[in-house]
């Protein structure tokens, strides 16, 4: 059920319909009609929600452990890989909530990914994967939305964002204090990002590693690709 359900958010997701309170209904529908046609099942949009609070979980959890040293992932088995039981008992020790994922099976990783990586790349302030799973009050072909109110709240937040940079600006300018650098991606994050691509050799994640840490807008171009396109991808750049 989870395959049907994640093929149909997968492909939404790329397609951009994220409401600005969740999945747009017809996501929902589509959702629901897929998994009945290919599983047989019946589900409500309760449902889709319980199960993209599990998949958001997941990814928050294992992404944090493939970012590090000793952890990969096993494509065949749906788990884990770890170097050894002691990464395993250091890592533990310092994040209890992992405990139960040494020997867990996680189908539909590459799926899960795709979906969840981009809610999470922009830290705190990001739609997560719970929220947008929350669901959208139903609304009838004959329901008229309230675009008064919403354009005017849409207003007042372009204000904010325009008045909030032109202090950002103004508090640079006055400052003595140099300008930080823009912030880059770790090279653990782009190496555990590399090792999840299924059938990649180990040149090819060498090469494509070399350049990608070294190109912050090569990686957030890879990331931005669905996971069965990133192999053809990468090879593609190590050919330049």
């Amino acid at each position: 059920m989870d395959a049907a359900l994640l093929a149909v958010l997968v492909e939404h997701h790329n397609n951009g319909d994220h409401a600005q309170n969740g999945w747009k209904p017809h996501v929902y529908n589509a959702a629901i009609r897929n998994v009945r046609e290919k599983c047989n099942v019946e589900i409500t949009k309760d449902n889709i929600a319980s199960r993209c609070k599990t998949f958001d979980k997941n990814y928050e959890i294992i992404s944090k452990m493939l970012s590090q040293s000793g952890f990969g992932w096993d494509w065949e088995n749906d788990k884990l890989l770890i170097d050894s039981d002691d990464v395993w008992n250091r890592y533990v020790e310092a994040n209890k909530a992992a405990a139960c994922y040494k020997t867990k099976i996680v189908k539909n990783w590459d799926a899960i990914c795709t979906i969840y990586s981009k809610d999470h790349a922009t830290g705190d302030g990001a739609q997560t994967g719970v929220e947008s799973s929350q669901v959208a009050p139903e609304q009838g072909d004959d329901a008229s939305p309230e675009l008064p109110q919403k354009r005017q709240r849409t207003c007042e937040a372009i204000l904010t964002i325009l008045e909030d940079m032109r202090t950002s600006f103004s508090d640079v300018f006055k400052s003595t204090e140099p300008i930080p650098l823009p912030q880059v991606t770790p090279p653990a994050e782009i190496l555990a990002k590399l090792q999840m691509i299924p059938d990649l050799a180990r040149c090819d994640m060498l090469k494509s590693y070399g350049k990608l840490i070294l190109n912050e807008r090569l990686f957030q171009a890879l990331m931005e690709l669905p996971m069965d396109m990133r192999k053809e991808w990468i090879l593609m750049l190590n050919e330049n």
